[in-house]
């Protein structure tokens, strides 16, 4: 669904009405009266029956490119027996959905899926209930099919017959049934994608195509260092600029607002501003050897089994390693955008946040309003995968809006993105273990060196600029996660030491910590596997209990052909190898295991990803392909990051700004995905947006590894870093 009027969002007045609505020809859409329901604990919050049959499904959690706008519309069309076509889905306003909690972590199907299958649940034994009484029979003798229920005498009453003046304005009730998973027609079925037609003919819309009657197009002037202080602006340098509207400057916030993007644009270059001197980052040079001198503010101990540090003393062989990942830039290949307007003392913003509902309070807190005088609106973005700019973009709109009284569209540059969205901090783990006299792991110590803080509000760029409140902490992301291991050992400790900071303003990036964490965990295995001449495969079947993750790593070895796999050649310039990498994610959910086929090139460096191999079990599927989509997804852009990706800064700025500094993974690189798709229709639904991406560093390491013998510890394994590896190691 894009962003403009869709009929059946449009609810129609009828006794069926749930809420009334106006259209506001400023918006393009429907705009809700006071009253529309959003609480979590009733079932009209979540759904809408009109009164031509369609229903109209309001969810919290949003698509953000994963394909979840079908699967939620699969759920809902599951559970109420309605026919997919006839539903439509809103998604992420403020105004008219719950909050169901930011769009993150894998938990768009396990909590907010599940929390719409539960308000269907309810409503169909509501109108199951409320049919037999009008056929006088019991609700046992009657279905649901295609929207209609149908009774032991064939006959059929159209849901939307069944809703009174109440509507579905009824508790949600845990305890209604749920449909049996054996009788499912529409989930764990591959539906064709609900955004895809659109997005290929150029017909859907994205953030960035979105507009308003009289909008007025804004750019920001970013300090010339990250700390800088404006000193002085001189507003006569654009006077030559047709269109300029204002120069807009709160403390050192500045902006300026146009009839025109270009002229916008224009200025935002020719502006004459003074700033500061400001060097306050480390030397590049020195990361890792900042990232150790960082005040530690506190220990998360995440696992504390038997005595590990007796254990390593007294084994008779002991190992360490050190591993470290980059900073990472989120990189959103379309820069972020946002539309903002003012109406009285009331805002409207248009966003691609993953998190509409936390930048209303952000936005709030910013400009001194109460939250109820603030709406959010969902529109696709050009990706996510955490927190990138989005929601700063918003804040810049909001500002300029509110500075010219007119609504205002910013649109970021290229180097607005890479500079200023906030970054994946650098993460710096030890690792150690004991073996002992029989050769089995008798002791396991990690340490792991990340910034303190967990998911919450990022502190917005324009609103720190204009010396605002905007409720921001120090919100890396549940970087801890991921850090205990899923494999059977009588002594382990692992331990995350939270720094007081850090040297950019963190943020989650796909897979926060999971993918850094297991990185350590799944490469050190390999090393200690290796060194006790040990299968990778056998070694890890050896230490593990689970039996779910047993089968996944078995029906692996038979997808990749594990166990038949070629020898490396250790005569030739090149060599292929192969690396094996698991994870039960979070140790709670989700189970995946991954084979990585890669080719090293002894001479350049070089390193070409060839194939990935992914057995996945997330319990029920509700779109096959949807699964596979999030999985190919997850390998891409992971290798991306793994193979490429890392921040470049002076001691005052971010300094790769553009795609050649900070380059990304091309199309003739992207490796081929081969999948094994486990589905359990009885289990809970678990996400598939992350468990992958953790996987894959440590597989990619473990194949170079096994191609030409040396270790790659240190996100990216860029050419020097091998040639390095070969001419010394153990060293990289």
């Amino acid at each position: 669904m894009n962003a403009l009027i869709d009929r059946r969002a449009l609810i129609k007045a009828s006794a069926a009405l749930i809420v009334t609505f106006a259209l506001d020809p400023r918006v393009g859409r429907a705009a809700a009266t006071k009253g529309k329901p959003v609480g979590l604990d009733t079932v009209d919050s979540f759904l809408a029956i009109a009164a031509d049959g369609t229903v109209t499904v309001y969810s919290g959690k949003v698509d953000l490119g994963t394909g979840v706008r079908t699967a939620l519309t699969q759920i809902v069309a599951e559970e109420l027996d309605v026919p997919f076509a006839n539903i439509t889905l809103i998604q992420g306003d403020t105004d008219l959905t719950p909050d169901q909690g930011v769009t993150y972590g894998s938990l768009s199907i396990q909590n907010g899926g599940v929390q719409l299958r539960q308000a269907a649940a309810t409503a169909r034994r509501a109108l199951l209930q409320i049919a037999a009484a009008q056929l006088k029979v019991s609700p046992d003798t009657l279905t649901i099919d295609s929207g209609f229920v149908i009774g032991p005498d064939q006959k059929r009453l159209a849901l939307q017959s069944l809703i009174g003046q109440q509507g579905l304005s009824m508790p949600m009730d845990k305890a209604a049934p749920l449909k049996n998973p054996d009788n499912f027609k529409v989930v764990g079925r591959t539906v064709q994608r609900l955004d895809i037609p659109g997005k290929v003919t150029g017909r859907f819309t994205f953030m960035q195509d979105f507009k308003l009657p009289g909008m007025y197009h804004g750019r920001v002037i970013r300090p010339a260092a990250m700390g800088a202080k404006l000193i002085s602006v001189d507003e006569t340098s654009i006077a030559d600029i047709p269109g300029i509207i204002k120069v807009v400057r709160q403390e050192d916030f500045l902006g300026v607002v146009a009839k025109t993007e270009w002229a916008a644009i224009r200025a935002m270059r020719q502006l004459a501003v003074t700033w500061s001197e400001w060097r306050g980052l480390p030397a590049a040079i020195e990361l890792w050897q900042h990232v150790r001198q960082t005040k530690i503010v506190k220990d998360d101990v995440t696992s504390n089994v038997g005595s590990s540090a007796a254990a390593l003393a007294a084994a008779p062989q002991r190992l360490q390693a050190t591993y470290n990942f980059a900073i990472h830039t989120h990189g959103s290949i379309g820069p972020s955008c946002a539309v903002a307007q003012f109406d009285g003392d009331r805002l409207t913003c248009w966003s691609a946040s993953q998190a509409t509902h936390n930048l209303r309070k952000q936005l709030a807190a910013m400009l001194s309003l109460k939250d109820e005088q603030v709406r959010c609106i969902y529109i696709d973005g050009a990706g996510c995968y955490g927190r990138n700019a989005h929601e700063d973009a918003a804040a810049d709109a909001a500002l300029l809006a509110r500075a010219v009284g007119a609504p205002v569209r910013v649109q970021w540059m290229r180097e607005d993105e890479h500079g200023w969205d906030p970054k994946g901090p650098p993460t710096l783990l030890d690792m150690r273990a004991g073996i002992d006299a029989k050769g089995r792991i008798s002791a396991w110590e990690s340490e792991l060196f990340i910034p303190d803080g967990v998911a919450g509000f990022v502190a917005l760029v324009g609103a720190d600029h204009a010396g605002l409140d905007s409720l921001g902490k120090l919100s890396p992301g549940g970087v801890i996660q991921g850090l205990a291991i899923p494999y059977t050992i009588d002594n382990v400790k692992t331990v995350a030491h939270r720094l007081v900071s850090t040297p950019f303003k963190p943020s989650w990036i796909r897979s926060p910590g999971r993918m850094q964490n297991s990185f350590a965990n799944e490469a050190f295995f390999d090393e200690i596997a290796a060194h006790l001449g040990k299968d990778p495969l056998d070694a890890r079947l050896e230490y593990l209990s689970d039996a779910r993750g047993k089968e996944v790593l078995e029906r692996l070895a038979v997808l990749s052909g594990w166990r038949t796999r070629p020898k490396p050649s250790t005569g030739a310039s090149k060599s292929v190898g192969w690396g094996l990498a698991y994870t039960k994610y979070e140790l709670v959910r989700t189970y995946v295991g991954v084979v990585c086929e890669a080719e090293v090139d002894r001479k350049s460096g070089e390193i070409a990803v060839r194939r990935f191999f992914v057995a996945h079990d997330c319990g029920q599927i509700i779109n096959p392909d949807g699964v596979r989509n999030q999985i190919e997804g997850n390998v891409v852009q992971t290798v991306s990051r793994v193979m490429k990706e890392e921040l470049k800064f002076s001691q005052s700025k971010v300094t790769s700004v553009n795609w050649a500094s900070y380059p990304i993974l091309q199309f003739p690189d992207i490796p081929q995905v081969v999948i094994d798709l486990i589905d359990r229709p009885h289990e809970i639904p678990w996400g598939a947006g992350e468990p992958t991406a953790a996987l894959v560093p440590a597989a990619i390491s473990n194949a170079v590894f096994n191609a030409i013998g040396v270790r790659l510890r240190s996100v990216p394994f860029t050419p020097p870093k091998v040639r390095a590896a070969i001419a010394h190691p153990g060293a990289v």
